[in-house]
């Protein structure tokens, strides 16, 4: 299969929104995620803050949730280990449903990627189905065209990526081979990925409390990943994508934040990337104006700033991710975008 190798300076902004279609991998009609679950459940953008509460900074690696639950959840004494638990907890849990959003800003124009789906945690494995902005190969004036994705340990398939691939067939690629390591290349941190980086976290803050609007108490934690970390302490099965993605951006530590209920359960993390490269060639020949500074035009600074968050809900619904089967599997020429 030919595939377009990008290095840490050619991650344009187009890129980073479709070339999850360069690497489709879902039957045409496979099980179609959920967008935007319940707001109670989801932390999603209807969360309302609640009272600050008192700010407890650790300069541990970041982890889970304490465990226990209730309307008035506790100052955790150590907010690191609080990160590192939650983390921990995920395959005790099992499954869940998600949410993903990635935002960047691409020749003075917003781009907003969103995705739906649910995720095993026990094995690593699950589908998404993210919505692309339009403008992109193969879709109709206005269209905007969503795209099957299924992440298992090591690999990301596609379906209905377009652009030269017949229709039903799917793509399959290493993610360990791209610059990124698969964390918004497609369109897309999935809900492992979100989680493993927290490894990494470092300078942890407790930020007090939020209600979502559903009324769901979370408490709110904030600090940076720090990528060489997150990678030498990854499961085995991410170790080798949280690497390339420690090579292919060009800021070493990415600002996080994130949230878990009074049960421990990891519930919305958001991660702010840097890629290496000012205005790079994307996936579809472009160049991008973009630079620096999150959701605006460049400051002059190389870089390409995006913001990709993961919402976490509906733990314990069930999951089923179902490979392709190898004629399945395209290996012709994959054009641009």
């Amino acid at each position: 299969m030919a595939q377009r190798r990008h290095g840490p300076g050619h991650m344009g902004v187009a890129a980073v929104a479709v070339l999850l279609l360069a690497t489709g991998c879902v039957r045409e009609g496979a099980a179609a995620a959920d967008h935007g679950g319940p707001p109670e459940e989801s932390g999603g953008p209807g969360t309302s803050r609640s009272s600050p509460g008192t700010r407890v900074a650790h300069g541990s690696a970041a982890g889970s949730g304490a465990t226990g639950s209730g309307p008035s959840p506790s100052v955790p004494s150590d907010p690191g280990e609080a990160l590192r638990k939650a983390v921990a907890a995920l395959p005790r849990y099992g499954t869940s449903r998600t949410r993903t959003s990635v935002s960047m800003v691409s020749g003075g124009t917003r781009i907003d990627v969103q995705g739906a789906g649910a995720f095993d945690y026990r094995t690593g494995r699950g589908r998404l189905n993210v919505r692309l902005p339009e403008g992109t190969s193969g879709a109709r004036p206005g269209e905007r065209r969503t795209v099957t994705e299924l992440v298992v340990p090591g690999a990301l398939c596609m379906s209905n990526r377009g652009a030269g691939v017949p229709r039903g067939k799917w793509v399959r690629v290493g993610t360990a081979s791209l610059a990124d390591g698969n964390l918004v290349t497609a369109g897309a941190t999935d809900p492992v990925s979100a989680a493993q980086l927290l490894r990494g976290a470092r300078k942890v803050t407790y930020e007090g409390t939020a209600r979502t609007a559903g009324g769901t108490q979370v408490r709110r934690y904030r600090g940076t990943v720090d990528l060489a970390s997150a990678a030498r302490t990854a499961s085995k099965h991410r170790r080798g994508e949280l690497e390339a993605a420690a090579r292919g951006f060009s800021e070493r530590t990415v600002p996080f934040d994130a949230q878990i209920d009074g049960q421990g359960r990891l519930r919305k993390v958001r991660h702010r990337f840097t890629f290496a490269g000012g205005a790079p060639s994307g996936a579809d020949g472009t160049r991008s104006g973009a630079a620096g500074q999150e959701g605006g035009e460049g400051d002059g600074r190389e870089g390409v700033a995006v913001a990709s968050t993961t919402w976490f809900y509906a733990y314990g619904a069930p999951v089923e991710v179902v490979m392709p089967e190898p004629d399945d599997i395209y290996a012709g020429e994959i054009a641009p975008f």
